[in-house]
């Protein structure tokens, strides 16, 4: 296994009205599973494919541990990818599909079925080694993929969404089977997603990149916590963050907080789990519930408290609430983030 740094990687695709990558720096230690969110075109399987050499950067350099690889081809930097597609041979076995890359770079066969039978038996495929992938379910074709790249021994793994096209159950047991199989490979893993949730379940760090920028990179829960900034509060977690700004805010938080927000273009974020519904007399605002999720285990109501707010109230108890409901909203003290004009969280 071996650490990956990436040095002020750039890269521009011709024609294009920005860039895809802007200076990304950054360092995954070895066996760290570092996950790499941010939305459409943020840059995150730009990310990927510079590393596995698929793409050339226009600056910058990646290093896979003490060996600059940045002007080496793919297959001279012994790394696994695993796509959102799989990209099984489809007429082909289940071995011969984990077996393929064994036998192109000439291990031993013996050393080949020894390999095989332990992946096949680690994500549950020994019943499946003598089916082709069309008989196979999706979510046993991706753990075909995965054992594919696995039975390799690879220096680190890359995975760019590949639980994209799963159901959502069968996405959180692939999610935990992932977790499982890092802490006995102790390998190092950067897995690129869309999906913020996927993100905080599968990444040891973090990494935010929006437009080809990175926001922040940091351990799910202080990116949780301590947002760098209000792109970053509002993307991880959910419902995101709200976000008050104005009178609405200076209603909201009054005192000493009250008196900053009038003297400075302020904005206010509280996570919906920090809002509380009482009665109208005794909130902090007032609003019309416009919307109530039950999710079982929790209820998210949403609140209209003017034309510019709304705000999410997570309630983790019995909420009776229903749509056209006049409610009061309270806000946990000391719970609150400061943001900036520019965007910028503020301390204090």
């Amino acid at each position: 296994m071996a650490a990956i740094a990436l040095e002020d990687l750039r890269k521009v695709h011709a024609g294009a009205a920005r860039a895809a990558l802007a200076g990304l720096s950054i360092e995954i230690a070895d066996g760290e599973r570092l996950a790499i969110v941010g939305p459409s075109g943020s840059g995150k399987s730009t990310v990927l494919r510079l590393i596995a050499g698929l793409d050339v950067p226009t600056g910058g350099r990646v290093r896979i541990g003490d060996v600059d690889v940045t002007d080496m081809p793919p297959e001279s930097r012994d790394l696994a990818m695993v796509f959102q597609s799989y990209a099984l041979y489809p007429h082909m076995t289940v071995r011969a599909n984990l077996s393929f890359g064994l036998r192109m770079r000439g291990i031993d066969g013996d050393e080949i079925d020894a390999r095989v039978q332990r992946v096949a038996d680690s994500l549950g495929l020994r019943p499946h080694l003598d089916r082709k992938p069309a008989v196979l379910s999706g979510g046993e074709r991706q753990r075909v993929a995965l054992g594919r790249a696995i039975v390799r021994h690879p220096r680190a793994f890359l995975f760019d969404e590949p639980l994209s096209n799963l159901d959502p159950q069968l996405r959180g047991r692939t999610r935990t089977e992932l977790v499982a199989l890092h802490h006995r490979l102790a390998a190092t893993m950067i897995y690129v997603t869309h999906d913020q949730e996927e993100a905080m379940t599968l990444g040891q760090r973090i990494a935010v990149l929006r437009e080809g920028h990175l926001e922040q990179v940091a351990t799910p829960q202080e990116l949780y916590d301590r947002p760098a900034n209000r792109f970053v509060a509002t993307f991880i977690g959910s419902p995101p963050m709200n976000l008050l700004e104005g009178d609405t805010a200076r209603a909201a938080f009054a005192g000493s907080l009250g008196e900053r927000l009038a003297n400075e273009r302020l904005c206010v974020g509280i996570r919906p789990q920090d809002v509380t519904l009482v009665s109208p007399a005794d909130g902090a605002l007032v609003g019309t519930v416009e919307v109530v999720e039950p999710l079982g285990h929790t209820t998210v109501v949403h609140v209209r408290c003017n034309d510019t707010t709304r705000l999410a109230v997570t309630d983790t108890g019995r909420c009776d609430a229903r749509s056209g409901d006049m409610v009061g909203v309270r806000f946990v003290p000391d719970r609150e983030h400061l943001f900036a004009a520019d965007g910028r969280r503020l301390e204090g």
